[in-house]
């Protein structure tokens, strides 16, 4: 990285506006800072998650999901400069078949819950999901690669499938949901 940040507020934003990457200005209410914006979030929320104490395989599968992430950002803040690729999106693939491979079928909805890594991967399953909506609304007014909305939404499906593989780590039964019970 040639350029390090030696001072963290500029000023530059304090009328509404940003800055993205290619040197132009745009309100920070964007659809794309919007979008960045989900991104960041759910980057800092599997943060929040690797701090849990996780089996390394999960753990590895999410240091590159958040190395992912940045570069998903960047993508954002460089309109027209591709970064994430379908290759990205079957490395997902990939570890979805293999976390899900040692779960058994689901035969019922589950709820977010569980132990407390699992019940952090299901809210990040949450923010991914929204990630994914900001990105589809930008999506709607400027082009955006097909390979970013592949990603978020098979993201959001690996950290389903982590929960469960959370909860079944931890020895952790799943809580199924029960329609109508407090009728």
């Amino acid at each position: 990285m040639a350029n390090r940040l030696s001072k963290i507020y500029t000023r530059t934003g304090d009328a509404g506006t940003t800055g993205l990457a290619d040197g132009s200005r745009v309100a920070k209410n964007a659809p794309r800072i919007e979008a960045i914006g989900a991104v960041d979030e759910l980057n800092s929320t599997l943060g929040a998650l690797l701090a849990e104490a996780l089996p390394q395989a999960v753990r590895d599968c999410l240091d590159d999901v958040q190395n992912d992430l940045f570069d998903l950002g960047g993508e954002l803040s460089v309109p027209g400069h591709p970064i994430v690729s379908d290759a990205h999106v079957r490395r997902l693939e990939r570890a979805l078949d293999r976390f899900n491979a040692d779960l058994p079928p689901l035969k019922d909805f589950i709820l977010p819950a569980g132990s407390r890594a699992a019940a952090l991967a299901h809210v990040a399953r949450a923010v991914c999901r929204r990630a994914e909506r900001r990105l589809v609304s930008l999506s709607r007014k400027q082009k955006v690669s097909p390979a970013m909305q592949a990603y978020l939404n098979r993201l959001s499906d690996l950290l389903f499938v982590v929960a469960r593989a959370l909860n079944r780590a931890a020895g952790k039964p799943e809580v199924l949901w029960r329609q109508g019970k407090n009728r």
